[in-house]
Formats: C-alpha cells, structure tokens, sequence
C-alpha cells in the first residue's frame, strides 16, 4: 500500500491548512437552475474529449459543512478546491428536534458557496450527504427540500452505517499495514462512527469496508454532548461525567469488539476535529496546518497530556489557542471526553491522527464506481 495513498495530492489554491475559508457569498442566486444541466453537459464534454473529471463530495454534518472537488490521479486523486465551514446545523437538537432558523440561514449561504464552487470547477459528477441533525430534526426534510428549491442541490439523508463505511473508506490508507485490528473513529458533530477493521488490504484500491468486522454509530457527539453538559465552563467533574455518559453508550461495542486489542500492532485511528486539534496542540502549531498533521501518531501519555492542559485553560484561553478558535473552544472538551471514553474501552499506546474522512470516502467510491483507475492503466 503506498505510504501516502489517497492525498498524495498537490493542493492548487488552497491555504496549507488544506482548506480555503471563504466568505459567504452575498449576490443574487440567479443561475442556481442550470447547476444540473451544467454538470450534465460537462460530463458529456469530458468523455468527448477525455479530459480528467471533476468529482464533487460535500459533507453536511451538525456541525461543518464541508466540500471537496477533486480529479482522479494515478493512485488516488488530486484536490483542486476544498471549503469548510462551522454552520452549526444541529444548534439546539440535544433540547428539542428542530432546526432552528438561524441555524438553516447560516448552512443555506455555506451551501451557496459550495454550489458556485462546483460549477465554477466544472463538476461532472457529486455526492452531496446530510448526516445525523438532517437524519434527527423534525423539520429536516422540509430543509431538503429548501435546498433543493434554492440552490438546486440535492442533498442526500444517509444513514447510520453508511456514515460509518464512508468514514473508514477515507481515512483505512492510513492504517498501519502491519497492524491486525484496528479501531476506526469518527468523532462528529451530533454522532460518533466507531468500526473495528482486519488487517490492511491486499493492495491500495481495494475496498475497505470488506475488512469491517464490526461497527457502531453512537447518537452523541461534540455540540450534543457540550449542549447537555455545558461546554463554556467545564470541570473535572464535568469532563468525567460527559466521559461517563459516551462510555455507557459503547458498552455493547467494546463488548463485541473486546478482542481487537489483542492482535499484534493494534492501534487507534481516528478522523475528526477533535483529533486534528489535539495533534495540532501537541505540535505546538502557531496555526493548524493540516500537512503536518495529518497522518501524524501520538504516544498515549501524550495525548493525556494535551487533554489535561486543555482542562487547565478557560474558555478564553482555548479560544485564544491557534488550533481551537473561538467557533470551537466549547466543544473542544466535548470531543476530548468522547476520545476518552474510546481510550479507555480500547487501551492502546498509539494513535494516527486522519485528517480526512467522510468526504474522500465519497470521492474514493465514485471513481471506483467509475473505474477511474482501470481506465488510466489501459
């Protein structure tokens, strides 16, 4: 398997954080109809001319809305443009089941900047997927249906295990090959994806998802959890009590995958941005910088370090720390006890630190589906 499979790729016009931050785009939102008929005619002008196709994966979860427009490459595929921001769709679903209408107006003018990137790209083809406060909120289809009405875009409810297989479709390059059974988790931002993996795959474009053995989605994750135990102020006590409340949540996983640990060169591998930021602490990062932490692995001591000097710093402190920002330093500690409680059901000294994930497991099952790879070997 190649060392750096999958985003072994050039970056073009992206900050080297591998994410663009771009403004929300305030003019009219005239031409939204003709985003189908542009991607169809694209589509049908790039296999006149077999030019490379631009593939489009976006990820809406509770938390981020999150895009990435890619080409297939050799081995895996080259990113051209990538977008992500905190819209906070799910504000709110850990006390009732609605999707506010602050919280729909934030994701609406996210989405509008998603939809112009696509077809300023020339996208031919998409897979655009709503996560667990689409799957939770009562009034989720009607906001599908809104996006669909306004932007021309449909976004699709996928459900839990798919999640979790998109998820592990990302991030498996990066499993260490000598390991026998691994521990893959997605720490998001209304649910948790946890899955336990095989060894690693006879070669690099092999699937997988054909190595989970078993898998689970936990209903909790960083703005559920910080909205139930307070994510401003946290104590010890409050840290260990949200610990508490995921690790009963893994009880029936840990018990089916209780053996997982003991395979030679067992290790933890997760994708999110608690992980991210906690590698990113422990490098002392002036500004997060996702080519140095992606990929990287942390010692078990060393992440316990990281997470006990989060629990010295308040909120202003986390705030003010490079690699957290004000959007994210209440929820920082959410995620840390979800982390925790992963650890402490699955002991293990190392852990790789992904930060990729759901959205090139979208991109990496289209071009399979494609056969994008056969066709550049023929």
């Amino acid at each position: 398997m190649p060392k750096d499979f999958v985003l072994t790729v050039k970056y073009d016009s992206i900050a080297a954080s591998g994410e663009r931050r771009t403004s929300p785009h305030s003019g009219a939102d005239s031409g939204a109809s003709m985003l189908a008929a542009r991607v169809h005619e694209t589509a049908k002008r790039n296999l006149r001319h077999h030019a490379p196709r631009s593939y489009a994966a976006l990820d809406l979860g509770t938390n981020n809305c999150r895009l990435l427009i890619a080409e297939p490459a050799s081995v895996g595929f080259r990113v051209v443009d990538a977008f992500s921001r905190i819209v906070r769709l799910g504000e709110g679903l850990g006390h009732g089941n609605q999707l506010s209408d602050d919280a729909i107006d934030r994701t609406l003018e996210a989405l509008r900047v998603c939809r112009d990137k696509m077809m300023a790209k020339g996208v031919a083809r998409a897979r655009l997927v709503a996560t667990e406060a689409c799957r939770l909120a009562e009034n989720g289809p009607s906001f599908i249906e809104r996006v669909r009405n306004d932007l021309d875009l449909d976004l699709e409810v996928v459900d839990r295990q798919t999640e979790a297989y998109l998820a592990v479709t990302g991030c498996a390059s990066l499993v260490d090959p000598k390991a026998q059974s691994v521990i893959v988790f997605d720490i998001g931002g209304g649910s948790t994806e946890v899955a336990w993996l095989d060894g690693a795959a006879p070669h690099a474009l092999a699937d997988p998802c054909n190595r989970i053995r078993a898998w689970d989605s936990l209903p909790v994750g960083v703005v559920t959890l910080a909205e139930r135990h307070g994510g401003i102020h946290v104590t010890r006590e409050g840290f260990e009590d949200m610990v508490g409340e995921v690790s009963e949540r893994l009880i029936d996983f840990a018990a089916i995958a209780a053996g997982a640990g003991e395979g030679p060169h067992f290790h933890l591998l997760g994708t999110s941005g608690t992980v991210t930021t906690v590698g990113g602490i422990h490098l002392r990062l002036p500004r997060y910088d996702r080519r140095r932490v992606d990929g990287m692995w942390m010692r078990s001591g060393d992440i316990s370090t990281v997470i006990q000097q989060l629990l010295h710093c308040n909120f202003d402190q986390r705030a003010a720390n490079p690699c957290i920002g004000k959007d994210r330093a209440d929820l920082v500690l959410a995620g840390c006890a979800i982390l925790e409680a992963i650890r402490r059901a699955f002991p293990s000294d190392r852990l790789r630190i992904a930060d990729r994930g759901l959205r090139e497991g979208i991109l990496m099952n289209m071009m399979r589906e494609d056969s994008v790879w056969q066709e550049s070997h023929r």
